[in-house]
């Protein structure tokens, strides 16, 4: 019973998931355990997920190129695959296979043949050698090193703007206009109202007072003001603002 359930499920599964003509994976239950999973000639581009049970595994003659890697790692049960008649192009993506074949060859039925590329066609994959895929190896260095040199980069980038933010705020001026309006203005007024500062606020603040001041208008005459100097040395050395008066 459960192992008819377990096929009923697998089968809508692989109807669903597997690039078929239309036909699904036949799944049949082996004594005394295990499945036998038959998706031969059945035009799959890529291998579904197959049961971690699976014993028997036939995918021949379909347009397989490649095995996505780990893909067989899960099957510890298999005890005989067959992936003859696909047309296996050897590249770089066929090393996971390759790996997988030297490793169980006792369980292979008839080894796949490599359609392409023509250097290495009808050349059975286990007999494609380790320098062959020396490229293959430097390529993924050579990818890695370059995502490393790139975030290294932007990073490098993002602390020299940071320190130049910083030495930017500190270097900063800017120049204080006093117009007409602003008649009354209270020196302490001006200090910051943190709670570090409150306690130093003068009881009797000193309010500036002139008699006549500058104003928009007349912004690019020089300030005459004897109180002024006062204003600017007050902001200096309590706060560290550099005031330009001009």
């Amino acid at each position: 019973m459960l192992c008819s359930l377990i096929l009923a499920v697998f089968l809508v599964w692989a109807t669903s998931s597997a690039h078929t003509t239309g036909r699904p994976c036949q799944c049949s239950a082996l004594l005394p355990e295990g499945l036998r999973v038959n998706c031969s000639s059945l035009d799959l581009v890529e291998l579904p997920t197959l049961p971690s049970d699976t014993t028997e595994l036939h995918v021949q003659d379909n347009r397989l190129t490649s095995v996505s890697p780990g893909h067989f790692d899960r099957l510890v049960a298999l005890k005989k695959v067959s992936l003859s008649g696909n047309p296996f192009h050897c590249d770089c993506r066929i090393q996971y296979l390759r790996s997988w074949l030297l490793r169980n060859r006792a369980v292979v039925l008839k080894e796949p043949i490599c359609a392409g590329p023509d250097s290495v066609a009808q050349k059975a994959v286990t007999e494609l050698s380790d320098e062959y895929f020396s490229s293959c190896v430097l390529l993924a260095v050579c990818t890695d090193s370059t995502y490393n040199t790139v975030i290294g980069v932007m990073l490098c980038f993002l602390i020299l703007l940071l320190l130049w933010s910083l030495r930017l705020a500190k270097t900063s001026s800017f120049t204080l206009y006093i117009c007409e309006r602003h008649l009354g203005l209270e020196a302490d007024s001006l200090r910051s109202l943190r709670p570090k500062h409150r306690r130093r606020l003068h009881t009797a603040p000193l309010e500036v007072t002139v008699d006549s001041l500058i104003c928009a208008g007349e912004l690019e005459k020089p300030l005459n003001m004897e109180l002024l100097p006062q204003v600017l040395d007050v902001l200096h050395k309590k706060h560290s603002r550099k005031i330009k008066a001009t």
